[in-house]
């Protein structure tokens, strides 16, 4: 089973910076796309942007376009999430997901993602 592993979380404050990377434990392990959604305490799970298999193609939340931006490692088996002008409402925990083989285009709903990682806290002090 392949795993997921997210990585970059952390304090910052309001109008930083962060940048989250996520990797997946198998080299050779290659998803249509790939995203990243976040959960903050008492809310339900969000997406925030995902990206083609190519890096062409990408989708982002409204409450964070122009601030976030996500891209594709060379290898294909990893994601980064640069994260810019944060503010605290982008308090949460960011996970990274995967989409299955199978699963076509850029889905925004979680339940198209097949594998996840563990999460990473992201906290954005005012």
């Amino acid at each position: 089973q392949v795993q997921l592993v997210e990585s970059g979380g952390g304090l910052v404050q309001t109008g930083g910076s962060l940048r989250l990377s996520c990797a997946a434990s198998d080299r050779t392990f290659s998803s249509n796309a790939m995203g990243w959604f976040r959960q903050a305490p008492g809310k339900e799970r969000e997406f925030v942007a995902t990206i083609s298999w190519s890096g062409d193609s990408t989708l982002f939340a409204d409450s964070v376009k122009g601030r976030f931006t996500i891209s594709r490692g060379n290898a294909k088996n990893t994601v980064y999430l640069q994260m810019n002008s944060l503010k605290p409402e982008d308090t949460a925990v960011y996970y990274c997901a995967a989409t299955g083989r199978g699963t076509l285009g850029l889905p925004t709903t979680g339940f198209m993602y097949a594998y996840w990682g563990q999460g990473t806290q992201v906290t954005v002090s005012s």
